[in-house]
């Protein structure tokens, strides 16, 4: 869908979590089950815009 598509990237930075590495350093990543939500929420609300 090119409408979430176009969200993808801002999707990426809300679900981006900082994990730490096994030294103690900071590493981003994205959780997976949360982006997959933040997409559905998305589909959810296209498919329940009125368009009349």
């Amino acid at each position: 869908m090119t409408v979430v598509r176009h969200y993808s990237g801002y999707i990426a930075a809300l679900s981006t979590r900082t994990s730490y590495d096994l030294d103690g350093f900071p590493r981003p990543q994205v959780d997976e089950d949360l982006r997959r939500r933040l997409e559905t929420k998305l589909i959810i609300s296209i498919l329940g815009f009125d368009l009349n």
